[in-house]
């Protein structure tokens, strides 16, 4: 349900066009059935006219009706789904002193070592080695040698994560800080093999966030396996473009995990 959500917030500015085109037909249509019924004289006619003038004014009504409710997805919905998502799932690495415990020193002068039962000798057969399972790839793998990221050379415009050559493969939080002077909005926008090389928004946010922090959520499973550009864009009340940062990441379908095998019971016996 979340993808749904997600996703027509993503092609929100789509759909609007889609609706106002398909309002204008359906005023057209009601337009000529109006003309229709004033220049006919026949009843019949008249008829025919009114249920094409009728059609056309439910198909009005229910485009408006839908366009409310692209709205209120995309103005009400998508930004408390997101606020949840900050809330529940985003864990920001924070900078801090790394302690271990340090076990205390022995005293072998007080304390000497029991060897009495220790046999030592020579193995006997050969040496069985274990090979370790490959594990598959998890989410926040970095890819060796990712083009170099272009701008985040600001607080103004930070991505943590995605962090530059990132392997992405299911939903993730989109973690950094984005504001500015007279801040007005800032977006994510994304370019690569679905989007023919250009640059298509993702979605705006209104809410400055001055430090490491949540600022949404990217869900890859829209686009074609590849290399994607991940920008991050902040502007200005005059709609300026005042910070940007550019990752490289790639994005490919969801990994499959391991599945065991199911045991065999009663195996052996009679």
């Amino acid at each position: 349900m979340n993808a749904v959500v997600f996703f027509i917030q993503q092609i929100a500015p789509g759909l609007y066009i889609l609706i106002a085109v398909a309002m204008f037909l359906s005023w057209r249509s009601w337009s000529r059935a109006r003309q229709g019924i004033r220049s006919t004289y026949f009843e019949l006619e008249r008829d025919i006219f009114r249920y094409r003038q009728a059609n056309a004014s439910t198909s009005l009504i229910l485009l408006v009706e839908l366009g409310l409710i692209v709205l209120g997805i995309q103005q009400v919905v998508a930004p408390t789904l997101s606020a949840e998502v900050r809330a529940s799932e985003v864990v920001v690495a924070v900078d801090a002193p790394f302690r271990t415990p340090t076990p205390a020193p022995v005293d072998f002068n007080n304390s000497p070592i029991d060897v009495s039962g220790v046999q030592i000798g020579t193995q006997e057969g050969p040496i069985i080695q274990l090979t370790a399972t490959p594990s598959p790839t998890p989410v926040g793998t970095i890819l060796p040698n990712p083009p170099p990221v272009q701008g985040c050379d600001t607080a103004n415009a930070v991505l943590q994560i995605p962090a530059n050559g990132m392997l992405v493969f299911e939903p993730i939080p989109v973690v950094g800080s984005a504001f500015t002077d007279d801040f007005s909005f800032y977006r994510f926008e994304i370019s690569g093999p679905s989007t023919n090389g250009n640059f298509v928004v993702l979605g705006d946010y209104s809410l400055p966030v001055d430090a490491l922090s949540a600022l949404g959520q990217f869900t890859p499973v829209f686009y074609l396996p590849g290399e994607y550009e991940f920008r991050l864009t902040v502007f200005n009340n005059l709609n300026e473009l005042k910070a940007a940062c550019t990752v490289n990441i790639t994005v490919s379908r969801p990994i499959p995990t391991n599945t065991p095998l199911p045991t065999q019971s009663g195996a052996g016996s009679s």
